[in-house]
């Protein structure tokens, strides 16, 4: 299982891998689910600018995540009731980014 590092700044948005690559990233949001006590993130590339443009679509980035130290661990989300929930509330931001 991959995991990510990204300094809790808000002023930051570098997402560090494993092996040391670093990635820059706008957080778009985060959300909790009670249900099940987790965390979640989606980010952005940095750079893209999804207001600006909505005939394009923007690719972004869905994470657990956990508190580590100070930093924000990211972990890969590997199952599809992770991926649909998650797809859910992607498309209920996006539907209200919309109006």
């Amino acid at each position: 299982m991959s995991s990510y590092q990204i300094p809790q700044d808000e002023e930051s948005q570098i997402v560090i891998e494993d092996n040391g690559e670093e990635h820059l990233f706008n957080i778009l949001f985060t959300f909790d689910v009670d249900a099940t006590g987790k965390s979640y993130m989606v980010l952005e590339p940095e750079g893209t600018d999804a207001e600006s443009d909505d005939e394009e679509e923007v690719e972004v980035y869905a994470f657990r995540y956990e508190l580590e130290e100070g930093d924000y661990k990211l972990i890969q989300i590997e199952t599809d009731e992770e991926w649909d929930m998650v797809e859910e509330l992607l498309n209920t931001f996006s539907e209200q980014e919309m109006e």
